[in-house]
């Protein structure tokens, strides 16, 4: 069987048939949402009711998954195309067909061109869409389960780990950070923001991303009387909805350099002097600021910010000349951020992504002899299991009985 979709995929490049390529232009945002069902709710409501019922059932789920469930039915449509086979409903052998094909695909290099957890989330999308357009799942089927079950016993491979930021790293990539000055000036104090915050709060990239100003808010550590950073997380991977009002603390550093509250206050200092002034004042503003000493905390005196609309991204996209959008960066602009820092480190970037800030947070504190149940309260993991192989990676020797072997 072909697999040729799969294989341009692999390359970067999605091979879609044209008449594929027709039903994407007209379906919805979501292919997990029945485009026919909701075509038989505009015939019945009007125009206002269809629209509210399309936009919360798109709202139901992650842009994350959306996007990957997208992607994977793409290239399982594509699949179809080409070899005259039936996207939906599916005929189970055809889908077991698929990922063993998909399974033995290769990248250029000779390395496999998806992974056993990607093959499941392949299985997972075409079953996705079948029960959105309320057909039974195909991939229940036994030669479906027993085809990914093979496919797991025969690679037998650990999933590849990003390397965690710790806290020498992150010096590395402070390191990076572009010069003072315009117009490179926004994107210092921002990216110094994100990769302090990203560290010390635990936070996935998809949370960094999503954080407006009304999300931060300064406190007082009453036994230090120190200022702290408090993070309200709207939305996470644990909790969509909200409801849980999870929240991280973030102290003031030792080091000024190392600060986030530092780091927090010059942002929201320039995100002022940007909402003030046109961006010719704003270079002026910033031409006439005093150079601050490194060895000094510049949150002193910090409580917040003055802005009134609260509702803007705390981390907006930023151009080259220094412009500051109105639209927050996105969660692979986040990855992408760290892997630019590790490259100006003379780090391998493809050894770090968005995540190596929260495992990083986690190795770190595990080697600062940190506690299962305190790396788990900031980290917001529910999963011990999930910390433990943190523990592991830092410290493999930490309470393991090889080490009263007496050997």
């Amino acid at each position: 069987m072909s697999t040729a979709g799969e294989s341009a995929a692999a390359a970067g490049q999605v091979a879609v048939p044209e008449q594929v390529r027709s039903q994407l232009r007209r379906g919805v945002r979501s292919v997990l949402v029945d485009a026919a069902a909701l075509r038989l709710v505009r015939e019945r409501f009007d125009d206002e009711q269809a629209a509210a019922l399309g936009r919360y059932l798109e709202a139901s789920q992650s842009p994350n998954t959306v996007r990957a469930y997208r992607s994977d039915w793409i290239a399982w449509s594509a699949w179809c195309a080409t070899e005259g086979r039936q996207a939906l409903p599916a005929d189970p052998l055809d889908v077991a067909v698929y990922l063993a094909a998909a399974a033995d695909a290769r990248k250029p290099a000779g390395g496999w061109a998806f992974g056993a957890a990607t093959l499941e989330r392949k299985s997972a999308a075409i079953a996705a869409v079948h029960a959105a357009n309320g057909l039974p799942s195909p991939t229940r089927s036994d030669v479906v389960r027993l085809t990914l079950r093979g496919i797991r016993r025969t690679r037998r491979t650990q999933p590849l780990r990003k390397r965690p930021v710790l806290l020498h790293t992150l010096a590395q990539l402070l390191d990076g950070l572009p010069e003072p000055g315009w117009p490179t000036e926004p994107a210092r104090r921002r990216d110094a923001l994100v990769l302090l915050v990203g560290f010390a709060g635990a936070l996935r990239r998809s949370e960094i991303a999503g954080l407006r100003l009304a999300d931060i808010r300064v406190d007082t550590d009453h036994a230090s009387g120190e200022p702290i950073l408090l993070i309200q997380l709207p939305l996470t991977k644990t909790d969509p909805t909200g409801v849980a009002a999870q929240r991280v603390a973030l102290p003031r550093g030792k080091h000024p350099r190392t600060c986030p509250v530092c780091a927090c206050a010059d942002w929201i200092r320039l995100r002022e002097a940007h909402n003030d002034n046109s961006t010719r004042e704003l270079q002026s503003w910033l031409d006439h600021q005093p150079a601050a000493d490194p060895a000094i905390h510049r949150c002193h005196g910090f409580t917040g910010t003055t802005l009134t609309d609260l509702e803007l991204p705390l981390f907006p996209a930023i151009s080259r000349h220094g412009g500051i959008a109105a639209t927050a960066m996105s969660g692979r602009a986040v990855a992408e951020l760290v892997k630019r820092y590790a490259a100006r480190a003379g780090l391998d970037p493809d050894l770090f992504s968005g995540h190596s800030l929260r495992a990083g947070f986690a190795t770190q504190a595990a080697l600062g002899g940190a506690s299962d149940r305190e790396i788990m309260r900031q980290g917001r993991w529910a999963n011990p299991r999930t910390v433990h192989g943190y523990i592991r990676t830092a410290n493999p020797l930490e309470d393991n009985a090889v080490t009263r072997l007496g050997l």
